[in-house]
């Protein structure tokens, strides 16, 4: 995965009070299935403070940035453009293709990830538009699909350096060690 070429989300659109989650949780799933950075529009700087937070919390690399030109980055992107939609081509349909230029041909990914109305234009610049499902759904759901078939499950193995804190998976209860002591996080609970 690391080895790959780099694969970046473009948040498109943010609407400040409705869409402030959401557009934190496209950061959180890139940044937790195998994106090498996400960018956000320059009005949802609460979701970058909070990925951020989170990356130097529990590790990466992973960077998280703002930008003013969302169509710029993608009129701009020296790589393979692919835009999430339920009225793209079926993912099973186009994964390996989107595999092939990602890892075979070495081509970075920019995964745009809409939220508003999206521009016809962001339809014609991208080399494939795609749909994890031709049925309505959360934006985050059809990225983390993404992302797991594009990097065919990698992504749940991968490392993190420079970590605070670690969780440790448990069959009940929560908990979170200090990743430097293995000492429990005061706090996580076990329930």
């Amino acid at each position: 995965m690391h080895d790959d070429p780099a694969v970046a989300v473009l948040r498109l659109g943010h609407r400040p009070g409705r869409d402030d989650r959401m557009t934190t949780h496209v950061g959180l799933t890139a940044r937790a299935l195998g994106a090498d950075r996400v960018l956000f529009p320059d009005n949802a700087g609460q979701s970058l403070e909070t990925v951020t937070d989170i990356t130097e919390r529990f590790g990466g690399p992973f960077e998280a940035e703002l930008t003013d030109s969302p169509q710029g980055i993608i009129n701009n992107w020296e790589g393979r453009v692919v835009h999430l939609t339920m009225y793209g081509e079926r993912v099973q349909d186009v994964e390996s293709d989107i595999r092939a230029a990602h890892a075979g041909e070495g081509d970075p990914l920019l995964i745009v990830v809409g939220s508003e109305k999206v521009p016809f234009d962001v339809y014609e610049a991208a080399d494939w538009n795609v749909g994890v499902t031709n049925q309505p759904h959360s934006e985050v759901a059809g990225l983390a699909v993404f992302l797991d078939r594009l990097f065919e499950g990698r992504e749940l193995e991968r490392e993190w350096a420079d970590a605070d804190r670690r969780v440790v998976p448990t069959e009940t209860g929560k908990r979170v060690e200090s990743a430097d002591t293995g000492e429990r996080d005061e706090r996580s609970a076990d329930e």
